[in-house]
């Protein structure tokens, strides 16, 4: 299945997107950042970043503030870092910012449309502007739109287009001059679950063309992990973490949900966390979170509380999912 026929009802016939291949650079890396520091006044929205990431489907996974639209701009070119040097697809953003921008695709978190023009003039526009002629760049509009269900809407002007279509087409501009790389600042912002879904399976597709590449910029832990391979962990402008999905899944511990009987819980978990375990109070009496290491046995569960005369009734193990190992890198880092 296309990512057209993904989309909804509406997308029409299954379609594919012509491409063309990525051309080679002296690099293997998609990008490489050599402590990048970018302030805005006093104010460090990057903080002396480090990072080598292959070419692949990359998921930009911070909070708002965490300097993941800084970032983007940085790779575009469209700002300077303070200090620090960057190179993408080979290039360095300095000196190749012009050349760099007709090699990517940008799709931003805010609205960029112009009152007063149709949806296949708006996406043909940003053809031109990337540096396609006229009629390629329409000819390109018309495939994208068909690709990504819009071709019942293209001559529709874009006041009239509702949220979840106003979003497809700022992937369709991005998309259009048929970009090497294609930054992508929160894509499913403002949809609802339905959109959101189809905005997913889209960029899936997206993610899976050969020699493309695709940054997915997001604070939401679920959809990165639906599109990429691939994890860049922001935090207050610094790097927490990168390498590959698996990786950060490797980081996840186990959890339970404890219960028990008896008057001596507080010795009790008391002695667990003695033991290593991670112990979360709960707002139920005789209850609590417990996380523990590799190579716990549980048996020390029963041994600690038999020795405080507390009794077990409940072990009951949790989920421990992606946003769960977010938040305690995060955590990691503000003790560091």
């Amino acid at each position: 299945m296309t990512a057209a026929s993904e989309v909804g009802t509406d997308a029409g016939p299954s379609r594919t997107l012509p491409v063309t291949a990525l051309p080679k650079t002296s690099s293997d890396s998609l990008i490489e950042l050599r402590g990048v520091t970018h302030r805005y006044g006093r104010v460090e929205a990057i903080r002396d970043l480090t990072l080598d990431v292959p070419v692949a489907s990359i998921g930009l996974i911070g909070q708002n503030g965490a300097g993941k639209s800084t970032l983007m701009q940085i790779l575009l070119g469209l700002i300077r870092p303070s200090h620090g040097s960057a190179r993408v697809l080979g290039r360095d953003v300095r000196a190749s910012g012009i050349a760099l921008r007709g090699a990517i695709g940008y799709m931003s978190e805010r609205e960029a449309f112009i009152p007063g023009l149709k949806g296949i003039e708006y996406v043909a526009l940003a053809g031109q502007l990337s540096g396609m002629p006229g009629r390629q760049a329409w000819r390109r509009a018309h495939e994208t739109l068909s690709y990504l269900g819009l071709d019942e809407a293209r001559y529709r002007c874009l006041e009239e287009y509702s949220v979840g279509m106003k979003q497809r087409l700022k992937l369709a501009a991005a998309l259009v001059h048929d970009p090497d790389l294609l930054l992508l600042d929160e894509p499913t912002s403002g949809l609802d679950p339905e959109g959101r879904t189809a905005m997913l399976n889209v960029l899936r597709a997206l993610a899976s063309r050969p020699n493309k590449a695709l940054v997915l910029s997001s604070h939401l832990l679920s959809d990165v992990e639906r599109v990429c391979r691939h994890a860049v962990i922001l935090d207050q402008g610094r790097l927490l973490h990168s390498g590959l999905l698996d990786e950060l899944r490797s980081l996840k511990t186990c959890s339970y949900l404890l219960r028990w009987d008896g008057d001596a819980g507080d010795r009790f978990l008391e002695a667990l966390r003695q033991q290593g375990v991670q112990v979360t109070a709960s707002r139920c009496s005789n209850e609590a979170q417990v996380t523990v290491s590799e190579g716990w046995t549980n048996r020390i569960f029963f041994r600690e509380a038999q020795r405080h005369g507390v009794t077990i009734t409940g072990l009951e193990p949790e989920e421990d999912d992606l946003e769960s190992v977010y938040q305690r890198l995060v955590l990691r880092d503000a003790r560091s």
